[in-house]
Formats: structure tokens, sequence, C-alpha cells
């Protein structure tokens, strides 16, 4: 046990100030803490990001020709632009809640208090939840595919949800040894596998004969359309609202050994991951152009569109093509997995657990979460649409949450209180529920199998708008539009009208009693201003004590100097 934790801890478990990081200890497990470096960060956050999820969803819109290019660039920049957004916030969220913190649910708890804490908390476990289901159903359907096994029958769970068994399985083993560290090493190896097979791959299917194609029949699947805009709009406002959720991804901001470190990893992480997003979309893109018929006629389906260009292929390449998925896979579910853990268990090491206790609670929360993953895969729900429901959720709270950046009054605009961003997270919930009365909707039909997803008012989370794609039509993408901004302005408007009400106590956390009183203090809107005005007020009385001792010593020096001139010398015979 020993040993193998001790392979799977990076090699920059070494502070940047030189000093040596206590690697066995629980916080360790859970942030790896001040440890990694630039390159660290950029190669678990482009394995970590790139799911399993990637062969179905950019390819779908490559394969799709009302979306094709604006789509395809639109879904990349949504899957880079989460780095980028935190390659400008993370240094402030981190200088705010502190170097001991683990997640943004630190940053609700220090910057608003424990209700937040709870609501971030809330939508980060569903929306990595959902994510990991995504995943597991994912690798189970591919594996379906590669090894043609009807993944639409019934009489087949049994296979898929053994295979999503056994990633779960690998995954927790080697997160339960090494937690979030051994994550690192082993995304680093993931992410330079991936990168390798996929060249390799990428070689190999252009140059096959089979999937050779003239200008002319490319430029069937080219195309740059209105449909393509709104659904790039979509996608850059969901994907960027839930990964901010996503706090396999936060972890990263504290494990980086310091700022510049954390800014150069997502800067180049971004970067390969729009470039990996460009290729899968492109892929899709070609299947279409080898044989459009089939795909208009519906005897093809967009999102299997990167198999049908492996189809051609030899077995062996099959195989290298599995390999890769489930690089994809595990390097996204074992991220998971330590995230969700650390929401739960970073409670525990800040209240004094000890820190085998720690860990061991935390691998017991990791059996807990997989179990229920497992059996979620296995009703094979639409990838897509998951994670839409998740985006969708994730939307009411983006803007509450981070407007906590905002901690002083500009203007009329106020700092956001608790109770406000608290109110604005239901404005937000609210607006979903307004806009699909608005449009008369009922009921979430899958477009596909026509099944009966869910009824009532609430079944418009699922956005089955469009028969034409999950991620179409002006409908969703206003809704995704409207439903941050309300949140958004509902927020500020509650926290004006919260301070008018209650004063300046309406700046503080709601409930004090269960905010840990280091917390309470590390961050306060009424009391960081006092403190600046009380160390100032300090600064200048310590000047003048001081300057009045100095005065003091210099007059009694002086006196001593004359008593000691007027007194008579004593001479000695």
């Amino acid at each position: 046990m020993k040993k193998l934790g001790c392979i799977l801890l990076p090699k920059a478990s070494v502070g940047d100030d030189g000093v040596e990081v206590e690697t066995d200890t629980a916080d360790f497990f859970l942030a790896a803490r001040n440890s990694a470096s630039a390159k660290t960060i950029a190669l678990s956050f482009f394995a970590s990001s790139m799911g399993a999820w990637v062969v179905y969803a950019p390819t779908e819109l490559g394969a799709n020709p009302e979306l094709s290019w604006i789509a395809i660039i639109g879904y990349a920049v949504a899957s880079a632009s989460p780095a980028i957004v935190i390659f400008f916030i993370g240094p402030p969220i981190r200088r705010i809640t502190g170097e001991s913190a683990f997640s943004t649910t630190d940053f609700g708890l220090v910057r608003y208090g424990r209700l937040v804490q709870l609501c971030v908390a809330v939508m980060s476990v569903f929306y990595m939840f959902v994510y990991m289901v995504a995943e597991l159903t994912a690798i189970s359907n591919i594996f379906g595919l590669v090894c043609n096994i009807n993944t639409f029958d019934t009489t087949t769970i049994s296979y898929t949800t053994s295979i999503a068994v056994s990633v779960a399985v690998f995954t927790w083993f080697y997160t339960s040894l090494a937690g979030l560290p051994g994550s690192l090493v082993t995304d680093k190896f993931q992410a330079w596998l991936m990168i390798i097979l996929i060249f390799i791959l990428l070689l190999v299917a252009c140059t096959n004969p089979a999937n050779q194609l003239t200008k002319e029949e490319f430029a069937v699947a080219s195309n740059w359309t209105g449909d393509g805009a709104m659904a790039a709009v979509t996608l850059v406002i969901a994907v960027l609202c839930a990964e901010m959720f996503n706090q396999s991804t936060w972890q990263r901001v504290w494990a980086a050994k310091d700022v510049p470190a954390m800014k150069k990893g997502f800067a180049w992480g971004s970067f390969g991951v729009f470039l990996l997003m460009m290729f899968f979309g492109i892929m899709g893109m070609i299947s279409f152009a080898l044989d459009p018929d089939n795909y208009l006629a519906y005897n093809k389906f967009y999102y299997l569109a990167f198999f049908d260009l492996l189809a051609p292929l030899s077995q062996f390449w099959h195989i290298v093509v599995l390999i890769i998925c489930t690089a994809l896979c595990s390097s996204t579910v074992d991220s998971v997995q330590t995230a969700i853990a650390s929401v739960v268990s970073s409670d525990f090491i800040r209240y004094g657990v000890p820190d085998k206790w720690a860990t061991l609670i935390t691998r017991v929360l990791l059996i807990v979460i997989n179990i229920p993953a497992v059996i979620m895969s296995s009703k094979r729900f639409d990838v897509l649409g998951l994670f839409l429901v998740a985006d969708l959720v994730c939307a009411t709270a983006v803007l509450p949450v981070f407007f906590g950046l905002i901690t002083k009054d500009i203007g009329f605009i106020p700092a956001p209180t608790e109770l406000g961003c608290f109110l604005g997270i239901w404005s937000g919930i609210g607006s979903v529920l307004i806009n699909g009365h608005v449009i008369g909707f009922t009921e979430a039909v899958n477009p596909i199998t026509g099944q009966v997803v869910a009824t009532g008012p609430w079944s418009y989370f699922w956005l089955t708008n469009s028969t034409q794609c999950a991620l179409c039509g002006s409908t969703t993408m206003v809704t995704f539009i409207i439903t941050p901004l309300v949140a958004g302005f509902f927020t500020l408007f509650f926290s004006k009208i919260d301070i008018m009400l209650r004063g300046e106590r309406a700046r503080k956390p709601i409930f004090l009693v269960a905010q840990p009183e280091k917390e309470a203090k590390n961050y306060n809107l009424v009391a960081e201003e006092e403190q600046k005005d009380a160390v100032v007020v300090d600064a200048v009385v310590g000047d003048d004590l001081k300057m009045a001792e100095e005065d003091v010593v210099e007059n009694e020096t002086s006196k001593g100097d004359e008593e000691a001139a007027e007194k008579p010398t004593l001479e000695v015979a």
C-alpha cells in the first residue's frame, strides 16, 4: 500500500520554495496542495476534461450538415473556455478563499456563508455525478459498438454494465490509494497515451483508401449555417456554466505549486482541448461526406459517425480505439471521484478529524459514489441529454455564486449578500419553469426513441425542444441566455433590498453558528473594511507612540547629560 502510494505521488511534491511537502496527510490526499507544475496542470486538465463522450458529441455536430463548421468551432471554444476563465478568476478566488481551501465550495463558504456553500456543493455534486454517469454510459456503449454488440437490446445490459463496473472499480482502486496526487500522475500518462494514439489513428484513418475524399465530396459536409451558430452560442454558455461547478477542475487551482504554474497550465491545457475537439468534429464531417445519402436517410446516425469512419480499419485499430476511449473515460472518472469526495470530506479535515479517519471516510465515499453511478449508467440515458440537464441547472447559479468576486459596492451595484445570492439562484430556477410554461412545454420526449423522459413543469430542464439535435434551435439558445442573466440580475436586486432592510448585518453570513471561526474571520465584507481602517489607525497611532517614546528617551538622555555636566568633579590626590 505504501509503495504504491509513493509511486503514484507526483514528483512535484516539493513546494515552490524548495521545501518538501508532506505527502502522507489527508489534506494532501484530497488537494495535492502546491505540488503540481504547469506541465502537470496542463496535461491533467487536458486528460480529465476530455472523456469518452468526445467520440460522440463533437462528431455528431460535425456529421450534421446543418451544423457543421460553426457548431464544431463553438464546441471546441466551449470546451476550452473554462480553463481560460479560471486563468483570470482563479488567482483572486484562491486569494479570497485562502491557501487551505479545496474547491469553490470553500469560496461559497468564505465569501458568503454556509447556505451558499451548501448550494455550490449540491450543484457541483449533481453535475459531477451526471458527468460520471455519462462517462460510464459512453464507455459501455463504445465497447458494445466496437465489439458488434447491440446496445439498444435490453438483453445486452449485463455486458455494458460489466464494462461500467470494471472502469469504476479500476479508477476507485488507484484513487482510493493515492487520492488526487494519484489522479494527477495517471492523468499525465493517459494524456500522453491519448496524444500519441490519436495522432497514429489520424494518419491511419485518413490514409485508408476507403476514407479518401475529393474536395467536392468534402464540400457537401462543409457548411456555415445559422443553425450551427445557434448551437455554438448554446454550447459556449451551457458548457461554461456547468464547468464552473466542476470541482475536479477547480482542485487544480490549489494543486498548482504557484499562481504562474496554474495560469500556464490552464492556458496550455485549454489549447490541447480545443485541438482535440476540432479533430473529432472534423472526423464527423469526413464520415458524413463519405456516405451522405445513408446519413440523410437515417440509415446511419450522426452520433456514431466516428465509428463509421473506423469500420474499414483492421481489428487492431479497433483495439487501439478502445484503449484511447478507456484512457479518456478513466482520466475523467478518477478526477470526478476525487472531486466529489473532496467536497464532502474537506470539512472533516477542517474540523480536526484525524488524517487516518478522514482518509478512510473518503475511501468509503468513493465506493458510495460509484454504486449509484454504475446503476444509472445501466439505464442507458442519452449522454448529451444528461449533460444538458446538468448544464441548465448550473446556469441558474453560475452568476449568483461568482458575482461574489465583487467584494465592495460599485456605485449603485452592491457587493452580493448571501441571501441575495440564494434568492438569485432560485430566480434562475424560476426563469426556467416560467420559460417552459410560456412555450407550453408539458413533457420531455426523446426525439430519437420517442420515449417520454419526464412530465410536468420540471420536465423543461431536459430541453427536448428540437428534433434536429439536443442543442439545436433558438428556443434552447434563448433559454441558456435568459437563465443566467435573470439569476445574476436578481442576485444584485435582492442583495440591494437585503442591505436596505438589514443594514450592514446583511453582508455577514446568515448562519454564524454554523460558520467555522477561522473562515468567518478570514473574509467578511464588513470586517474587511473595518480591519483596513483599524490597520491604518494602528499604524498611525503606533508611529506616534514610537515617536513620543523616542522623544522621551532623548529628553531623558539630554537631561542626564546636563546633570552630569553640572556635578563637581572629585579629584583624587
